[in-house]
């Protein structure tokens, strides 16, 4: 799946949950019930395993990284259990104008690469439902066999990205992705097009805490310009030129 380094088309970076399907979906609320139960198997009480993950959550980004780091836990283990017991046929399903987004993009020019803090096969597995894993070149995911394993908003996870697909100029990366800190970060770090994908007002679970999916930020953070979309449709007036021409 992967392009050879000398490849200098820019990259179109996809996160993949909770943007190429909507949130509605409530993919997070089963993943954070299974998480929660994670925890408490470790024997954790229900008020700490709740605090612990939001606080691993907060701190790392990722619910498994703080366990990998504190406990003697297996990630893929946990993978196992929680990621991979999600019921994803009977939640989300094919959707013919994503499907149609993928493919008016100018693959002569441009090419579409998956970005994902979750595992390999949960990734494919996704991808495979909506229709879109032929249309994706590779995927950048979380690698649960590498111990201290680095996810988003990790400035590590963007370099990791951007030598895995052979890419050493930032501002050739397009990005959208449905968490903030993590379109912040890759514009940070220089990716040149950065979107935010919010779907305001539907609910969403972070850390285990069921919130509504706002476009606020942190106090004190800076203006980077970053566009939000509200659908995927949306890139097509955001980004106009990476789609072909009629």
């Amino acid at each position: 799946m992967t392009q050879p380094s000398s490849d200098d088309r820019d990259i179109v970076w996809f996160d993949i949950d909770n943007t190429l399907y909507s949130a509605s979906a409530k993919i997070s609320h089963a993943m954070g019930e299974r998480i929660h139960d994670y925890f408490v198997g470790l024997g954790l009480g229900e008020e700490e395993a709740s605090e612990l993950h939001l606080h691993y959550y907060t701190q790392y980004g990722l619910a498994l990284r703080g366990l990998t780091r504190h406990h003697d836990v297996d990630p893929l283990d946990f993978d196992k259990k929680c990621d991979g017991s999600l019921p994803l046929e009977s939640m989300i399903s094919f959707n013919p104008q994503h499907r149609k987004l993928f493919e008016d993009i100018d693959k002569t020019k441009y090419r579409v690469w998956g970005l994902t803090n979750a595992y390999k096969p949960h990734a494919e597995r996704v991808l495979r439902i909506l229709g879109l894993l032929d249309l994706v070149e590779g995927i950048v995911y979380c690698d649960y066999t590498i111990p201290n394993f680095v996810c988003k908003p990790e400035p590590e996870y963007y370099h990791m990205a951007m030598k895995k697909a052979g890419l050493t100029d930032p501002s050739k990366c397009y990005f959208v992705d449905d968490n903030r800190k993590n379109v912040d970060t890759a514009k940070e770090l220089g990716w040149g097009h950065c979107v935010h994908f919010c779907e305001k007002g539907i609910e969403n679970v972070e850390g285990g805490r069921i919130k509504e999916i706002d476009d606020e930020r942190d106090p004190g953070a800076v203006d980077n310009d970053v566009a939000l979309v509200t659908t995927l449709e949306d890139l097509r007036s955001v980004w106009p030129e990476i789609f072909k021409t009629p």
